[in-house]
């Protein structure tokens, strides 16, 4: 599997995980200029925004690590322009941004290890 393919697996995996939870997914790869959103899903008065970083099993680093402060700052900003753009009044929601980390062996998901609340706007 190239990096791409491996991607799409994990943000797969995650939907259904997240649909097997009550969540409905809202979106999937919402991009604007300098971010993206992997997934945006919804469940109840939730609204959560959600980072997957899908690594090969043995992999040196782990995918919360990969989400650093710089990278936070994106995906609030892109959280932002989502609600924007589809017109979401924030103060109605309860707003969460997710890390799933997805471990994969063989094109196979072994494991998703989901943080909820993984950061918040004051991490900035």
């Amino acid at each position: 599997m190239n990096a791409k393919e491996t991607g799409r697996a994990g943000e797969d995996a995650v939907c259904r995980y997240l649909t097997e939870q009550g969540y409905a997914i809202r979106s999937r790869n919402f991009c604007i200029r300098g971010g993206e959103l992997d997934i945006v899903a919804s469940r109840g008065e939730e609204l959560c925004f959600v980072e997957v970083k899908t690594r090969k099993l043995g992999a040196a680093s782990s995918g919360d690590e990969a989400v650093d402060s710089r990278k936070q700052m994106r995906l609030i900003r892109a959280a932002y322009a989502y609600c924007e753009r589809y017109e979401i009044d924030e103060e109605a929601w309860y707003i969460r941004y997710d890390i799933a980390e997805v471990t994969l062996w063989q094109g196979r998901v072994l494991d998703i290890a989901y943080y909820e609340n993984a950061f918040d706007e004051s991490s900035r």
